[in-house]
């Protein structure tokens, strides 16, 4: 089975025990990642690990979120621990682009009994998040999608989040490429300036955590 990112520098005797001692590895979870990896072979990588849901379904049920927004849902390995952590009544609402993906997911979805907590639109996510009502609403979101449009999606979710809302925001370490100064592709040069952006803006309390592939927590200060 081809492994999902890990976090980084964490050995993997040492990622094997963190999940043992947070409740210890999802058996559904472990079957979304296996079939990820028999369609679609070293994109499986792009499945958090369970580490990382942990913390997101923890994140989730903390704030009492009813309405989450994940932008970028592959197989769905995100959107199970998500869904897990609403509320009753709580939504997901994923976004993404290729029904391809995210049709793995339902079968697991289904087995852990959160499917009628997800719905999916498939197309631009922009243009999803732009129809989506103008209102403060959203209590977590979370982008792992196109990293170069990170911030175009950051800015159509911050004037909807509620007052409790937070974002998640995946990939942001991105292998330790965003260090690396002879890197000056796209998607890097992206992320740093993301990166550098949400430190520097006040209007943000950020914490970046070195879990997976980096993951940034930004919450507007009000």
């Amino acid at each position: 089975m081809t492994e999902p990112i890990r976090s980084l520098g964490l050995p993997p005797e040492l990622l094997d025990y963190v999940i043992a001692s947070s409740g210890g590895r999802d058996p559904i979870a472990d079957d979304l990642a296996a079939e990820t990896s028999a369609r679609f072979g070293d994109l499986a990588r792009m499945n958090i690990e369970q580490d990382q849901g942990r913390l997101m379904e923890f994140l989730v049920a903390w704030s009492g979120a009813t309405t989450v927004v994940e932008v970028g849902t592959f197989t769905g390995m995100s959107a199970l621990f998500l869904a897990r952590g609403l509320r009753a009544g709580g939504r997901l609402l994923c976004f993404d682009v290729s029904d391809e993906y995210t049709s793995v997911g339902r079968t697991f979805w289904e087995r852990a009994g959160v499917a009628d907590r997800i719905s999916v639109t498939i197309g631009p996510a922009a243009e999803s998040l732009a129809a989506l009502p103008e209102t403060p609403h959203i209590d977590v979101a979370f982008l792992d999608a196109d990293k170069h449009n990170y911030g175009r999606y950051l800015d159509l979710l911050v004037p909807r989040l509620s007052g409790r809302g937070i974002v998640l925001i995946d990939n942001t370490l991105w292998s330790g490429r965003v260090i690396d100064v002879s890197d000056t592709s796209r998607d890097t040069e992206a992320l740093r300036v993301l990166n550098q952006r949400l430190a520097d803006d006040p209007a943000f309390d950020t914490v970046m955590l070195g879990i997976g592939d980096g993951l940034t927590l930004v919450r507007p200060r009000r």
